[in-house]
């Protein structure tokens, strides 16, 4: 399972837990309350962790593609037919500012990285 399969199904978790945990404090049930107060914050830690491993992984690969001698950003046109501009260019990568790899490199329009100019 990736990080982001696993990141929902903790985040799905973590709201189940804060449901019942709500019904238990109606109903008054102390052991209870206290038993998903510890899972709560197990999950919680637990999510914390992945979302900083994701942003290392996403920090990562964004420094191996700014590492690219050559980038610009495509125009409208070659953003229209990508699949024609990625076969005439050996190695290009597309980064759009809307993805979190895009954010996380500050990208504010859609630029291709590669080794040889473009």
């Amino acid at each position: 399972m990736n990080l982001k399969q696993e990141l929902h199904a903790l985040n799905d978790k973590l709201d189940k837990f804060r449901r019942k945990l709500a019904a238990a404090e109606q109903r008054g049930d102390q052991a209870i309350v206290m038993q998903f107060k510890r899972e709560i914050a197990a999950v919680t830690k637990k999510i914390a962790s992945l979302k900083g491993q994701q942003s290392r992984q996403l920090n990562k690969q964004g420094g191996e593609i700014k590492n690219l001698p050559f980038n610009r950003a495509l125009t409208k046109a070659e953003q229209a037919d990508m699949g024609k501009l990625k076969k005439s260019v050996k190695g290009l990568v597309v980064v759009h500012p809307m993805t979190a790899l895009g954010r996380e490199m500050g990208v504010t329009q859609v630029t291709g990285f590669a080794k040889a100019k473009f």
